[in-house]
């Protein structure tokens, strides 16, 4: 008996995460993502499944990003009967998520002329066959197949799965590896039990500029430079986790009288819904000891001063507030949402200061910002960029370089094979080479449509 692995998003490329997993009986898909970033993977991802959907028995679910999630609901527009897994809070965020993106889809769609991948429909029909389960409980979700969550610090409920067959071969996805320490996140846990791995690599081939306290002493430092300015700070952030983690730093700074008590504004619905669910999995999915903050305070990310403008005229009112003010708004690659709108009023002004805390893929405006480009397309103009931009890759939500080898380091002697993927190709391939030269292993950067074949005789490419 064997488990076969086939690489249908996520190789060479780190959005669209996508693996098909067959059993002798049974078969699972891990993830069913959108690729992000570039202009024309709407269209692509349009296209049919390459695999047989009516067949697959399970979709399991490691965390409620859209490169992870974003396509799931075009499974029921082709055939899938089976059901979803993931944990509880994944389950939750889902939901959200995925409403969240109809109406941006639908305009994709519009743009290139195309039916919709999705509607609320779909996502109904897909979250009506959501199962919970939950970490560390062996699980079977297909025939022959098993899995097992083991926590990964990246997002609220995020996991990586291992799966196993009825012969115990196994093999696991790591998914998207969390930045360690998090400041209310428990810390990654190692997967010493897989024959073969598929890991991300993201900054598989960069060091984070700051970590741990360094980070907040970087990000203190830079807003209170902001803030002196007298100008509007802008903090592109993603809807999950990012934005918490913003807030949770500047209430730590403002309570600690580190910063003055600026406006600080979450505009993003979407982020105001994030956050109440992180409120309410807060017993169960964070540090002991930040739970005991949470007793005393009873939110860690409200403070004085702070304000979430839900209603499009909240949002419009922000403009009204002289600076120095903080604007936390989506999506975190201003690919869309109200940062869109904020960054053309703002970003010509030399008062500005632009905030990037997060991964930016090629192609997406983000990304040209943090290049440097002079002049950006958002909202539909051309704005001239004159913003003072401050980049801090220690507040990403993913392991870098050395993070990542020593992930992979606890995963030896058991694994016999790493398939390195959701990664640009440069960061994939550095990191396949340091698994192979500084801890003996061995380990590939697989290509979209390749299968492999793990059984207990070896790991072999169909």
């Amino acid at each position: 008996m064997a488990l076969r692995i086939t690489f249908h998003g996520g190789a060479e490329t780190v959005t669209g995460s996508n693996f098909l997993i067959e059993g002798e009986k049974g078969k699972i898909v891990i993830d069913c993502g959108l690729e992000q970033g570039r202009e024309a993977s709407i269209a692509e991802m349009a296209e049919p499944f390459a695999f047989d959907v009516p067949s697959i028995d399970a979709l399991v679910i490691t965390h409620a990003h859209l490169d992870h999630i974003g396509r799931a609901p075009k499974l029921i527009r082709e055939g899938f009967k089976g059901k979803v897994y993931a944990t509880h809070p994944t389950l939750d965020l889902m939901d959200i998520m995925l409403r969240d993106s109809v109406s941006l889809l639908r305009q994709d769609a519009e743009r290139h002329n195309i039916a919709p991948l999705y509607d609320e429909r779909d996502v109904d029909a897909l979250m009506s066959r959501a199962t919970p389960v939950p970490l560390h409980k062996e699980t079977e979700v297909a025939p022959g197949l098993s899995i097992l969550f083991r926590q990964t610090g990246h997002i609220l409920g995020s996991v990586s799965v291992r799966v196993k067959d009825e012969e115990g071969t196994t093999v696991a996805v790591t998914s998207d590896i969390g930045n360690t320490p998090n400041p209310y996140l428990p810390d990654a846990e190692a997967i010493d039990d897989a024959d073969a791995l598929i890991m991300e690599s993201v900054y598989g081939d960069r060091v984070h500029d700051h970590k741990g306290e360094a980070r907040v002493t970087a990000l203190r430092d830079s807003l209170k430079r902001a803030i002196e300015r007298g100008g509007t700070i802008l903090i592109p952030a993603f809807s999950i986790e990012r934005s918490q983690l913003m807030l949770y730093e500047i209430s730590n700074m403002m309570d600690a009288g580190d910063l003055p008590r600026v406006p600080v504004f979450l505009d993003s619905p979407l982020a105001i819904k994030v956050t109440e669910m992180y409120e309410k999995w807060s017993g169960q999915f964070f540090k002991e000891e930040v739970k005991d903050e949470i007793r005393k305070e009873g939110s860690i990310f409200r403070f004085k001063n702070f304000q979430d403008t839900l209603s499009r005229e909240d949002s419009m009112d922000i403009d009204h507030v002289p600076g120095p003010k903080i604007i936390l708004a989506g999506a975190g690659m201003s690919h869309g949402g109200r940062i869109g709108r904020h960054e053309a009023m703002y970003l010509p002004d030399p008062k500005t200061t632009l905030f990037i805390v997060g991964y930016q893929a090629p192609g997406s405006p983000g990304r040209m910002l943090q290049d440097g480009a002079p002049t950006v397309r958002l909202n539909g103009k051309n704005v001239r960029m004159r913003a003072k931009v401050e980049q801090f890759s220690g507040w990403s939500a993913h392991a870098d370089r050395d993070g990542l080898l020593e992930f992979a380091k606890k995963s030896l002697p058991r694994t016999r094979m790493f398939f390195v993927t959701l990664g640009e190709p440069a960061s994939a391939r550095f990191l396949a080479q340091r698994i192979h030269d500084y801890l003996g292993g061995k380990a590939m950067v697989p290509t979209t449509g390749e299968v492999w074949e793990v059984s207990k005789n070896g790991v072999k490419k169909i």
